[in-house]
């Protein structure tokens, strides 16, 4: 990507946000249509969309901003519920949505498999964008964010298990709960240690410059170490973040630094989810997408329904304890779950003696599609009409 190619987007994306913000249009929606535009003009080139530049570029700082903005008490209290969302959960909707493409549109089991896993799982690119535009705020963001962080551990381990049967490797559940917990434990201690040593680091300086430079190498070097060892890189970064933004006795950081903390890291992911959207527009707008259109709307179908079973099935298990979910937050679980960057990511990162890896990757593409204009837009309705929306303060008559 020139300068010139990246100056042109950063300016697209300014100017389409502000039009967002006054039509009422969601960020995303508006991102991914205007890279569909752009990619009919005769000047602009269409960059390679690759799964070392989602993963190793724009997921980090992503995932980063999110983390230092959670409290750990409000986590701490829901953990459960949200791991038996982002575990059980994205399984239950994961094998729905296998069986379904093996019986309907006639794969075999191990593609079906391979694209059940990666399609299965909420993009927390998407869905963390989703809950900024629509100024969501309290339990409910806390919990459609914080189970789209943490079922990236979850993803890693089936996708790294459908790979493996794909393969002719032995598979069993023994093995498969190993490399779970191997996955997610070892993100959490790359996360914590890189968290901790930027946190002794920031603490020996006041310069709130430097301590913003020291949780941009946390962000990116908690991420590049766990996926160095094949543990979950979205679990470290999260992990990191996390430690950071609730620390308060070690070394913590002087006030100055963490408003420039917060601000520093608003506009990084910014301007991470721009480039994020702008460039599934320019793909989708030159991916094929007419032979395949009907397989992509029926598995965005199955992909919801696996997504409704898995919510409205924990909100049944957990009504009757102190995690009980509001019915009307469960709508949002279920329809908020957008696919994204996540999805495109994981199929794009197929080895290529896949013998089904172009179709997986149109099928992907479609279904992220239909995602982010489907959902995306009717995200923000469904929102008002459920009464979810914070209320605008009305504004002062001089």
């Amino acid at each position: 990507m020139s300068i010139e190619q990246a100056a042109l987007y950063l300016f697209v994306a300014a100017v389409v946000s502000m039009a967002c913000r006054r039509i009422k249009l969601p960020y995303t929606v508006g991102l991914t249509a205007a890279g569909i535009v752009l990619a009919f003009l005769p000047e602009v080139e269409i960059p390679n969309l690759t799964k070392e530049l989602i993963f190793g570029f724009l997921l980090p700082p992503l995932i980063f901003e999110a983390a230092i903005q959670i409290k750990w008490a409000d986590l701490k209290r829901d953990f459960v519920l949200i791991f038996v969302l982002a575990f059980v959960g994205l399984m239950i909707a994961a094998a729905i949505v296998g069986v379904g493409v093996h019986m309907f549109i006639g794969w075999d089991w191990a593609a079906a498999v391979l694209l059940a896993v990666l399609i299965s799982a909420t993009d927390p690119v998407s869905v963390i964008a989703t809950m900024k535009d629509s100024k969501i705020g309290g339990r409910l963001r806390l919990l459609v964010e914080a189970e789209s962080l943490f079922n990236d551990g979850t993803t890693a381990v089936l996708f790294a298990v459908a790979l493996a049967a794909a393969a002719g490797a032995p598979v069993t559940f023994g093995s498969g709960l190993l490399a779970f917990i191997t996955c997610v434990g070892g993100g959490i201690v790359c996360g914590s240690a890189v968290g901790l040593a930027a946190l002794f680091l920031a603490g020996r300086t006041d310069e709130k410059l430097v301590e913003a430079t020291f949780t941009s190498v946390a962000a990116y070097a908690s991420f590049l170490l766990a996926e160095h060892w094949h543990f979950s890189g979205v679990v470290a970064t999260l992990s990191a973040g996390i430690i950071i933004g609730n620390s308060k006795s070690f070394c913590q950081f002087s006030d100055p630094g963490r408003e420039t903390l917060v601000a520093f890291w608003e506009f990084v992911a910014f301007l991470a989810n721009s480039l994020v959207f702008l460039l599934i527009g320019l793909r989708l707008a030159h991916h094929p997408l007419q032979h395949i259109w009907l397989s992509a709307l029926i598995v965005f179908g199955l992909s919801l329904f696996g997504r409704a079973a898995a919510v409205y099935l924990t909100g049944v298990c957990v009504s009757r304890s102190r995690l009980k979910v509001e019915t009307r937050h469960q709508h949002i679980l279920f329809w908020g779950g957008l696919r994204g960057a996540l999805a495109l990511a994981l199929a794009l990162g197929l080895p290529a003696d896949i013998e089904k890896k172009p179709l997986i990757l149109d099928v992907t593409f479609g279904v992220v599609a239909f995602s982010v204009f489907v959902q995306g837009l009717t995200v923000p309705m469904l929102l008002s009409k459920l009464g979810l929306l914070p209320k605008e303060e009305p504004k002062a008559v001089h």
